[in-house]
């Protein structure tokens, strides 16, 4: 189901992730069960691709605890 994340493009991994974010909601509220479980396997299957691709990331210090402490 899909096409396997590591022959997407990068541009168009982040079109696929994007997209499963904007409709988790919904599925979460609405989808039956199967729609769920592949919902969550698939953004599984993409994130895990990103961060294969992308092992060292650039984290903003204010999603730390400690940044979020000074706030």
């Amino acid at each position: 189901m899909g096409i396997d994340p590591r022959d997407l493009s990068e541009e168009d991994l982040i079109r696929e992730l994007r997209q499963l974010y904007q409709t988790r909601l919904e599925t979460l509220l609405h989808g039956p069960d199967d729609a769920l479980a592949r919902h969550t396997s698939r953004t599984n299957e993409l994130e895990s691709e990103y961060l294969r691709r992308h092992p060292v990331r650039d984290i903003d210090p204010g999603r730390l605890r400690e940044g979020a402490r000074q706030r």
